[in-house]
């Protein structure tokens, strides 16, 4: 199940789970080892020899649950994705619509983030890999990071349909600079070392969020009227 496809069952209901075979086994166990070392050495740094080398498997038994060092990255992209709607996506369906709910996908998506600045981010390193570098590979890396932002710009459209966001919310442009803020922390935090970073993409996500919230009216009981000069003296 993908982000862009209906939720149709509660994540907290039990999947039926079925054995995987030896094959099946063998293969999960594969790309996994492969999304550690891609979250190292990157997308491109994956070679056949070096996860057979990590799996103590010969080429040949690597090369035939996958058929091409191609379709070796196209699986990391998958499983990359897949866990990124674990832990995103699919915990942010439990809150209210709206505002909450794209709050908790921010704040979901930080935390990921937070890890990430030591172990990397495939869809950020991905990306400057194969930017000028059209294939199966970069169609697989374009897609499922605009599978999610698409998800979350949904979430912005909700919140404007709660009434949490003005009704003249440029969704685009408000998911547009909620992506920067993840990108600017990476770039911040991962090869700058700004020790601040999180903290400051943390207030930046308000910041957004405050100018295109609906305006809350004045609360004019709590003002008490100030004197400008003094009443005049009484008589004698």
């Amino acid at each position: 199940m993908s982000i862009t496809s209906t939720v149709k069952r509660s994540r907290s209901e039990p999947a039926e789970v079925r054995p995987l075979q030896k094959g099946q086994q063998t293969k999960a166990a594969i790309v996994d080892a492969a999304l550690g070392l891609a979250t190292q050495i990157g997308l491109e740094g994956l070679s056949i020899g070096a996860l057979a080398e990590v799996m103590q498997m010969s080429k040949s038994g690597v090369f035939a649950h996958f058929g091409s060092r191609e379709e070796l990255q196209i699986s990391v992209v998958r499983e990359y994705h897949a866990r990124f709607e674990e832990e995103v996506f699919y915990p942010a369906m439990s809150t209210p619509r709206g505002l909450p709910r794209l709050r908790a996908m921010f704040d979901n998506w930080m935390k990921r983030t937070s890890v990430e600045i030591d172990s990397g981010c495939i869809y950020i390193s991905g990306a400057v890999e194969f930017d000028d570098r059209p294939g199966p590979v970069r169609d697989a890396l374009a897609s499922s990071v605009n599978t999610w932002l698409s998800a979350m710009q949904r979430a912005i459209n909700i919140a404007v349909e709660e009434g949490h966001l003005r009704a003249d919310t440029d969704a685009d442009q408000m998911r547009f600079e909620i992506h920067s803020l993840i990108l600017a922390l990476h770039y911040e935090a991962r090869f700058l070392r700004s020790p601040d970073s999180l903290q400051r993409s943390l207030a930046a996500f308000e910041g957004i969020v405050a100018r295109f919230s609906v305006a809350q009216p004045p609360d004019t009981t709590a003002q008490v009227p100030r004197r400008t000069r003094k009443s005049a003296a009484p008589k004698a």
